[in-house]
């Protein structure tokens, strides 16, 4: 690796975030320093880093029609390798040449493209990916029913028994921990219950003997991989990719919370505390996690 790209590439590692995060943030760092070099910029150190450097980046990922919502994705993974380098300044969103509307990319929506996955499609996909991993197929269903991402998904192994335990004893909420999002654990919702002790008993027996993980790799990220390659190729891509169980997880606690007695704003807020947003963005999971698609 040329020094420009193992300097920015530990940089991303160094700025922390969940797993995902710190994985996209790196390959995006590795992305820029291999484009600085075509471009014949012969920089060696992130703190050689200019703001024509970065504008001439952006410029070049448009020129190949990547998405806006996609370039402020990285735009902001690139901010917090220059601020770790130490360069503050050029890191500010607000920065007079290098912030999202001065590079032409502001404006973009962040509604996304995924879509609750049908019981159909997941019924589907599920019976191809347990004809492979049954693993996997458990993962994909603790997925569904409480809402996971991949990351906690595969990091529910260790979680397992307690909430086997919550379960029996009639808990209404079990506790996520592992794999979340800035390491913040939060009570996510029960909606089927009978569904989830079975998937949760199986799940546990599986890694009884599966050397104690839902997918025998050694470490989370090869396991991730594994897992992801598994659903892909079994359906779960475009708008009903890994995210849409999430999704669908969501319209179910959504009707879960008016049937007992909530108010459509509370379901929504309610729900978005089960996701791992917070409180406040009852909004977001309205318009995202529960947005209803045209005829298919």
């Amino acid at each position: 690796m040329a020094k420009l790209n193992k300097n920015l590439v530990t940089l991303a590692r160094q700025a922390g975030g969940s797993f995902k995060t710190v994985s996209d943030r790196m390959k995006i760092a590795d992305r820029l320093a291999d484009s600085l070099l075509k471009m014949n910029i012969q920089i060696r150190d992130a703190g050689n880093l200019k703001t024509s450097h970065i504008a001439l980046y952006v410029r070049s990922r448009l020129a190949e029609k990547i998405s806006k919502r996609t370039m402020q994705n990285e735009m902001a993974a690139i901010r917090a390798v220059l601020r770790m380098a130490g360069k503050t300044f050029m890191a500010n969103p607000a920065h007079e040449l290098l912030s999202n509307n001065a590079l032409g990319i502001s404006g973009a929506s962040r509604e996304g493209t995924k879509a609750a996955i049908p019981s159909d499609v997941y019924e589907s996909v599920l019976d191809k990916v347990r004809d492979v991993d049954a693993g996997a197929a458990v993962a994909m269903e603790l997925s569904r029913h409480l809402g996971l991402r991949t990351e906690e998904t595969i990091q529910s192994v260790k979680s397992l028994k307690t909430w086997q335990k919550a379960i029996i004893n009639g808990q209404e909420k079990i506790r996520i921990v592992f794999g979340t999002k800035g390491g913040r654990a939060r009570d996510t919702t029960i909606i089927d219950r009978n569904a989830l002790i079975r998937i949760v008993n199986n799940a546990i027996k599986i890694a009884e003997g599966n050397n104690g993980k839902l997918i025998d790799k050694p470490g989370v990220h090869l396991a991730i991989e594994h897992y992801r390659n598994i659903v892909r190729d079994a359906g779960l891509v475009g708008k009903y990719a890994p995210h849409s169980l999430r999704y669908a997880y969501s319209r179910d606690a959504t009707e879960h919370y008016i049937k007992n007695g909530f108010s459509q704003k509370e379901a929504e807020a309610l729900v978005s505390m089960d996701l791992g947003h917070g409180d406040g963005r009852g909004q977001y999971v309205a318009r995202v996690y529960n947005k209803v698609w045209g005829e298919e």
